[in-house]
């Protein structure tokens, strides 16, 4: 059973299903009930004598259209009213070749739709783009099934009403699939692949400057995945991580797709924040790093953002070019609130020489984490400082 082709044909198919006249929720169950008959029918159908990319039927496509379209009509039969039902039934087109429009930068559109809250876009864009079941997003996003259940159904009934071929907003859909990449791994799925492919699909469908430094984005921050925490799970900075093991091949394409987008001068956030990780993947080592050409792209990341995760970033960065304290003033703009700010405090006050100002914060910034690894890997920066102002002398 060739699992990856049954998500990837999940968007077209469920498309083919709403532009013949099935309302988006009922249609995208019915795409579900048909990949479930898919699992359970094709291992033992006979494998056909043409290629069919590793399916034992002569077009999935299609026979996934076929089923799913039955699926509806007997849904519509037990829940519509006879006219409806009858119009249906009579419009049902003859067996053949499945229609090649594509509908699904659509479906991105509709499951990323303004009125659907983040959590409800991100589980139905897995669920309608990405062909995920709900039992995997659920284990993925650690909450019981059928709390996962009930937030699709919720999204669902919200765009059922919506047009499925009015215009969407391609900033939006970024930012749920940049939702997705950022959850990265856990449970049966590795959320960070899935939105990169994802992602691929989406650069497929449209020609837009943001969507490849997205794609750009995600591969570049992928490549580095594997030297990002220990074995142990502790999390490993990057100036300390074995730039032996990044993985070139996604830096390549990465900083490939990031230049073609550049190169058509349509700057947007995205495009900005590849090229910083372009910059960093290009560094032999990290006292290497072009911190001077990093602090230029965030300022663009400012103008273009005005976003304060953004200058607390910048700070980090105006730290490493100008020195510590060039970085402190510029933080010292920056609302003192924010998550991780203490953390970015605590590491530019080490670096200026007051590690007992340094260690306090990154007590402080471990008690505020957002989550267990970056409590421990800051717990663990604050006993090394204090290790250190101990065994001074007189201490």
């Amino acid at each position: 059973m060739n699992e990856a082709l049954l998500r990837s044909l999940t968007p077209s198919v469920l498309g083919i299903l709403v532009r013949r006249g099935a309302d988006f929720a009922a249609a995208e169950d019915a795409v579900q009930e048909a990949l479930v008959e898919a699992v359970r029918v094709w291992p033992a159908a006979p494998s056909p004598s043409s290629s069919s990319g590793g399916s034992p039927v002569r077009d999935p496509k299609g026979w996934l259209v076929t089923v799913a379209w039955r699926k509806f009509l007997d849904a519509a039969r037990a829940d519509s009213a006879r006219r409806r039902r009858e119009k249906l039934i009579d419009e049902e087109p003859a067996p053949g070749p499945s229609p090649t429009v594509d509908d699904t930068l659509q479906l991105y559109f509709l499951c990323a739709h303004p009125s659907l809250t983040p959590s409800s876009a991100v589980a139905l864009t897995l669920r309608a783009v990405g062909g995920l079941t709900t039992r995997q997003i659920a284990r993925a996003y650690l909450v019981p099934e059928a709390t996962m259940a009930q937030r699709i159904s919720r999204a669902k009934r919200t765009v059922s009403g919506v047009r499925f071929d009015q215009p969407g907003d391609v900033a939006t859909v970024l930012r749920v699939l940049y939702l997705v990449f950022n959850e990265g791994y856990s449970g049966e799925v590795d959320l960070a692949a899935e939105a990169i492919r994802l992602t691929r699909q989406l650069a497929a469908a449209i020609d837009h400057p943001e969507v490849s430094g997205l794609l750009a984005l995600m591969l570049l921050h992928h490549a580095r995945r594997a030297t990002r925490t220990t074995p142990d799970g502790s999390l490993v900075p990057l100036a300390e991580q074995d730039r032996g093991r990044w993985d070139t091949d996604s830096i390549a394409e990465g900083v490939e797709i990031l230049q073609a987008a550049l190169a058509r001068d349509r700057l947007g956030e995205f495009q900005a924040q590849a090229a910083i990780a372009a910059l960093h993947a290009d560094a032999p080592t990290a006292e290497e790093t072009d911190w001077v050409q990093i602090v230029e792209w965030y300022d663009e990341l400012v103008r273009l953002t005005d976003s304060p995760v953004v200058r607390l970033n910048r700070a980090v960065a105006v730290g490493e070019a100008d020195g510590p304290r060039a970085g402190l003033a510029a933080l010292a703009a920056v609302d003192d609130s924010l998550p991780r700010h203490a953390a970015v405090a605590a590491y530019l006050h080490e670096r200026d020489g007051d590690l007992v100002t340094a260690a306090r914060l990154y007590a402080e910034a471990a008690h505020a984490a957002p989550n267990l690894a970056e409590r421990d890997h800051l717990t663990r920066q604050a006993a090394r400082l204090n290790a250190r102002l101990n065994a001074r002398p007189g201490s």
